[in-house]
């Protein structure tokens, strides 16, 4: 496990420490305009280290720069810290299973094509061994870990970087089991993916809940 973590300021920015890489990354889309993989743009600066604000309004994003101070921004912490077992429901498949829990979902739109969508498809991947491969990969991008995916009855997941990538227009994508502690002091489930809200108006602070795309936000 790594060393890395982020604190979650009372009412403020996140403090990440640990030497945690930063980098920018954006969807790629299909020439039908669905998303189907991630692409790291640029590599920022990340110190041992620094502060990433939450509240949306900084002018220097992905890093704080004090517009929490001012802009009523309220930080309260929502999310929740059972573990995701408790919260998710099986949505289908026995030998590959994918595990689905909505109350963390970020609205990242790698969960369905012009084809199906993983809710439809998870009923019928015992059947169709291209379908179950399809789906897996879907699944396997999803940034928030909202789904997921068990092969007989063993929660399996992508390798991913301990790494935060600063999602174009959406949230802060935490991967490699970074512990994340609300301000409360409350410690979330460790898990290999999450998002965090960048917007700051997510509902269940500090992840996302995807109402960055309802107000527009950009960054």
């Amino acid at each position: 496990m790594t060393d890395a973590m982020i604190e979650v300021g009372e009412q403020g920015p996140y403090h990440v420490t640990g030497g945690v890489p930063l980098v920018r990354t954006s969807k790629v889309e299909s020439e039908q305009g669905e998303p189907i993989a991630w692409s790291v743009d640029e590599r920022l600066e990340a110190k041992d280290e620094y502060w990433l604000c939450r509240c949306g309004a900084s002018d220097n994003k992905p890093y704080c720069a004090g517009k929490h101070q001012d802009s009523g921004f309220d930080g309260s912490d929502a999310a929740p810290t059972d573990g995701y077992s408790e919260r998710a429901k099986t949505l289908g498949g026995t030998g590959v299973a994918i595990v689905d829990d909505r109350g963390i979902c970020s609205h990242a739109g790698f969960c369905a094509n012009r084809m199906t969508n993983v809710w439809k498809a998870a009923k019928l991947i015992d059947d169709d061994p291209e379908l179950q491969k399809q789906i897996v990969e879907m699944v396997s991008r999803c940034p928030s870990g909202a789904l997921t995916y068990t092969v007989d009855g063993v929660a399996t997941e992508p390798e991913l970087p301990v790494q935060i990538a600063v999602q174009r227009d959406g949230p802060l994508l935490v991967t490699g089991g970074i512990r994340v502690t609300r301000s409360d002091g409350q410690t979330l489930e460790v898990r290999n993916r999450m998002a965090l809200c960048r917007c700051g108006h997510s509902n269940i602070k500090p992840l996302c809940d995807g109402t960055h795309k309802e107000i527009g936000f950009t960054g």
